[in-house]
């Protein structure tokens, strides 16, 4: 997707981040025609090392790293100074998702207090690495949000080895420029073609759950067992038509 085409406002990326990501994910699959399965967000295990900062939302930007490859330094010295210029020609707000071909060992970290604030100075709201992260609270300071396999201690050989480039991370694949939406629970990659409507899905979502099944749900106090289960397949059955009078689609609830 060219990002001079981008669909969505500072605005709606702002308001995107009101939610976390499973509610982005209810209201993606009611609009899109991907597969909700197998293609929206990670398969592997992540972790959210500051769940404290809430959802980021941003533009993939994208790198190859091997902590483990001292001869990367060696054959392109120049790809640190290179890869942040690529960085900084990408308008924001951008997440660096990064792939390490050193997994599942950990061997070193790209990030840390230093990286962190220099990135966040060129755009970048977090990052998601399949790698490890350091400095944790020194990046939780700069205000640089990460999802990682873990933490680690030292950044052996970290050098680009490729960036601008599709990567697989966690079992998803992410091309420059796809919009991420990431929390505590994962992360979702959101195609350019369902980008226009996912907010208007997302709040539509919410707000059929909250007038619907949960205060069904929570109003059940000195009801007998039967009448709390007819008043909750009432408010199933409601929310379902509410669902497919809004989205115009069949499905299974």
């Amino acid at each position: 997707m060219s990002s001079t085409a981008r669909p969505l406002s500072h605005s709606d990326l702002l308001q995107l981040k009101r939610w976390n990501t499973p509610t982005i994910y209810n209201g993606w699959e009611q609009i899109t025609k991907h597969n909700p399965g197998t293609d929206a967000f990670n398969i592997e295990e992540t972790r959210d090392f500051m769940p404290q900062m809430g959802p980021m939302v941003g533009y993939a930007v994208t790198l190859v790293i091997e902590p483990s490859n001292a001869t990367h330094r060696q054959t392109n010295p120049h790809a640190g100074e290179e890869f942040r210029r690529y960085i900084a020609s990408m308008p924001g707000p951008k997440i660096i998702v990064v792939q390490d071909l050193d997994k599942p060992r950990v061997l070193g970290s790209a990030w840390g207090e230093v990286s962190a604030n220099m990135f966040r100075a060129l755009g970048c709201v977090g990052t998601i690495t399949d790698g490890a992260i350091r400095d944790l609270d020194e990046m939780t300071n700069a205000g640089f949000k990460a999802l990682a396999r873990r933490l680690c201690v030292g950044h052996a050989h970290v050098h680009p080895v490729r960036w601008g480039c599709e990567v697989e991370v966690f079992g998803r694949t992410v091309q420059p420029d796809d919009l991420i939406h990431a929390d505590k629970h994962g992360f979702m990659v959101i195609p350019p073609e369902d980008q226009p409507k996912l907010l208007e899905a997302a709040r539509f979502m919410d707000a059929n759950e909250c007038a619907t099944v949960i205060p069904a749900a929570r109003g059940g106090a000195g009801c007998s067992t039967d009448e709390l289960l007819a008043t909750l397949e009432a408010s199933i059955t409601q929310f379902s038509s509410n669902v497919k009078k809004q989205f115009a689609r069949q499905g299974e609830w």
